[in-house]
């Protein structure tokens, strides 16, 4: 601070003390795994700081911005979300459920990216901690290295070409169509099929004769 006069702090919520313990984890509130929601990192380093360096300090979640600004997502990002989009559909037409979508590199990180989608079982993914890899990050343990950066750049590339009304992007607005459920509602039993009806037997000929046994 003596020599640039500010700095900035890049924080996730999953941040631990010396202890290893996660300064933002509120154990008055958990999700549905009993897990203690994380949130505040930013806010419990802003009181040390303040508190220690006597200098005034902000916070900001970048989810606010990140959800208020859907017209600067990148170009894969928006072809990838609607082709999750569809895959669901698909998924839910053809009776497919407890499945979640997901993304699939079919190449490897120094090729041109290509991608496609797929389903997991729930199971296999809720609950479950997938973490960046260690040989992705520098030595320091602080900011990401090459290995990184070629898996992400793929995904934040490509501009869109959105169409703007009075200084503001103009989104599509969808109709509201009904359509016939397919799906049975959560923790219930699928409906068994109906049954097909019986074939109605075709009456006999008038005056034909009964075949001798």
């Amino acid at each position: 601070l003596d020599e640039k006069k500010f700095a900035v702090v890049v924080v996730g919520e999953g941040l631990k003390d010396a202890d290893g313990k996660e300064v933002a984890a509120d154990s008055n509130n958990v999700d549905s795994f009993g897990h203690a929601v994380l949130s505040g990192a930013a806010d419990y380093l802003k009181d040390i700081v303040e508190a220690k360096l006597g200098t005034k300090t902000r916070t900001v979640k970048l989810g606010y911005a990140q959800r208020a600004a859907s017209h600067f997502a990148s170009a894969t990002d928006v072809e990838e979300a609607f082709a999750c989009g569809v895959a669901a559909v698909k998924a839910a037409i053809n009776g497919r459920s407890g499945q979640m979508v997901t993304l699939k590199r079919t190449n490897s990180d120094t090729d041109p990216y290509q991608w496609t989608t797929g389903l997991q079982p729930l199971g296999d993914i809720a609950n479950v901690e997938h973490l960046v890899p260690r040989e992705w990050i520098t030595p320091d343990g602080f900011l990401p290295n090459e290995k990184f950066i070629n898996y992400a750049k793929p995904l934040v590339e490509g501009e869109l070409d959105l169409p703007m009304e009075n200084g503001l992007p103009k989104f599509a607005t969808l109709d509201k169509v009904a359509v016939e459920k397919t799906l049975p509602a959560r923790g219930a039993e699928a409906p068994a099929p109906a049954p097909e009806p019986a074939a109605a037997e075709a009456p006999e000929a008038e005056g034909a004769a009964e075949q001798p046994a």
